[in-house]
């Protein structure tokens, strides 16, 4: 239940409990638990306030913030580190961060990292690197992969978990493929130019159409889905 104000709230900011929070939040996260809202709290992106018994106490600032990171965890497949990251950025930088990714220096893991932050087994690993969902850098034996490599196996798991093999999730990389080969040819040009201006507006533009072609690929995809599920 909603309690009252506190002495040290105002009356316009009500707070809520745990469990409130939760039959809040069922009806479009229904796997929501109390526990999983201590989790996050326990991995710093949750800080509630608490009463001098020590219950938690939710504002409405903190209700969104938890709405914020379980739809970046649904919808965008993000690991709570890079949730950890994108909330500390502001509103209006958070697409930018995302498509930073072209741009920023990204360190490597080995498999045995990567398996352990997707949740996925070194087997699965391989099928997806058959299928060249996963790219290593292959160095004296050794796999190394890019730190965002080890979110497209998260997002590969969670497919997969509904019956779809790695073979299937090829067509994925493949769509992929296609599109960044379109994007290449507006940019590329001006990305082999020896000046070096021309090629950081160059990186600006491929940023600003990875963004577009996103939300492009986002929406055409819900367009069929509701055909779908219209029939």
């Amino acid at each position: 239940m909603t309690t009252t104000p506190t002495p040290e709230t105002s009356p316009a900011e009500r707070l809520h409990t745990i469990g409130a929070v939760c039959e809040r939040l069922r009806d479009e996260f229904p796997d929501i638990s109390i526990s999983k809202i201590r989790y996050l709290e326990d991995q710093g992106l949750l800080q509630p306030s608490r009463t001098r018994g020590g219950y938690r106490l939710f504002s409405e600032a903190d209700v969104e913030r938890l709405i914020m990171i379980l739809r970046l965890q649904r919808d965008e497949f993000l690991p709570l580190r890079v949730i950890k990251e994108e909330l500390r950025a502001p509103t209006a930088d958070r697409a930018k961060r995302r498509a930073a990714g072209l741009r920023a220096h990204e360190e490597e893991i080995d498999m045995a990292e990567l398996c352990e932050r997707a949740g996925i087994s070194a087997e699965f690993a391989r099928q997806l690197e058959d299928f060249s969902l996963l790219a290593p850098r292959i160095e004296a034996g050794d796999r190394l992969y890019r730190e965002s490599e080890a979110d497209i196996a998260l997002a590969c798991a969670r497919i997969a978990r509904h019956g779809i093999d790695a073979r299937h999730l090829r067509a994925f990389r493949t769509a992929a493929g296609r599109q960044s080969a379109l994007l290449e040819q507006i940019v590329a040009p001006a990305l082999r130019s020896r000046n070096a201006e021309r090629r950081s507006a160059a990186l600006e533009d491929l940023e600003n159409l990875a963004g577009v072609a996103q939300e492009l690929a986002q929406l055409l995809l819900t367009r069929d889905l509701k055909e779908v599920a219209d029939r």
